[in-house]
């Protein structure tokens, strides 16, 4: 399956919320304002918000003017245009290190899916050849070391863990220079998601990044942020806060596939300007998938 084709199957809830809302709107009818204040309730409908949805029907009418548009069906070509160019505001690319391993912290609440997303991540990277590192740094719960270590051994890769309680800047330590003696490529570092206790996770998160830039000059070379896309607009306030307590510089959004709230990525992107990295767009390993804005817009905004 093509790039457009798993975007297109796995952000259907997301198409069809618009397409149901847009397709009397755009058929046999001539532009007009009223169009445009159709579309815009119907992009709020999609989760993106207010402001987010106000910019990108500004945007969309400006370009109608600048080619002349008169009518209302040849507006799906202008939205992918308008929004492919919003979401390329911030780059998408991963950033690696020019040498030696890269270190990738992975942050986020508790049932995000963060666990889950190093787990797919991991499985990319080594079907690139890479060689692939995990580090258990949510020593918070027994759990999410148990489940690193079960999708290590899923994906094939080793797992530097300590036990239950340990302090995770010494898991992210060891992990380095296993790294290093391993000849690693990339460090997939689970972290805590205790949001509600911001403060100590501040300081744990701190700590981790003093010990890492310490010990691999230049990392973390990516902190990824994965949100729940079911969550919605509440996804878009976790991203707020996260950005005040770390250096985000990329977003995972998972689950897509499941709901119709495909929209959120658009203001995390152009109100928070941070990047959106990766999308999951199912429950199968390769289901993770690196974010294109354009076959994400070409998925969202076509019927």
């Amino acid at each position: 399956m093509g790039l457009f084709d798993r975007f297109k199957k796995g952000l259907q809830k997301s198409r069809t919320t618009l397409a149901e809302r847009l397709g009397s709107v755009f058929r046999s009818r001539k532009l007009d304002e009223s169009v445009y204040e159709e579309m815009e309730e119907a992009f709020i409908a999609a989760d993106m918000g207010v402001e987010t949805a106000m910019a990108l029907v500004e945007n969309v009418r400006t370009l109608a003017r600048k080619k002349r548009i008169e009518q209302a069906e040849e507006l799906p070509d202008l939205m992918v245009e308008a929004m492919s160019a919003m979401l390329s505001e911030a780059d998408s690319d991963m950033n690696f290190a020019a040498e030696g391993p890269t270190l990738v912290l992975v942050v986020g609440v508790n049932g995000a899916g963060k666990t889950t997303t190093i787990g797919k991540l991991a499985n990319y990277y080594l079907q690139q050849n890479k060689r692939v590192l995990l580090a258990a740094a949510d020593t918070f719960r027994a759990a999410a070391i148990e489940q690193l270590l079960a999708w290590g051994e899923r994906a094939g890769c080793d797992v530097v863990r300590h036990s239950q309680g340990a302090d995770p800047a010494a898991v992210i330590y060891d992990a380095i220079q296993a790294g290093r003696s391993r000849n690693a490529d990339i460090i997939l570092c689970d972290t805590a998601g205790r949001l509600q206790n911001k403060t100590h996770l501040m300081a744990e998160l701190a700590k981790i990044h003093k010990v890492a830039a310490r010990e691999l000059p230049g990392s973390p070379h990516e902190v990824l942020l994965v949100l729940d896309g079911t969550t919605g607009q509440n996804g878009l306030n976790q991203a707020k806060v996260f950005k005040e307590v770390v250096d985000v510089t990329g977003i995972v959004v998972t689950k897509l596939d499941g709901t119709a709230k495909g929209g959120i990525v658009v203001p995390i992107v152009h109100e928070q300007g941070i990047p959106v990295k990766w999308i999951g767009l199912g429950e199968q390993i390769d289901d993770l998938q690196p974010f294109d804005a354009r076959a994400f817009a070409e998925a969202v905004c076509r019927p």
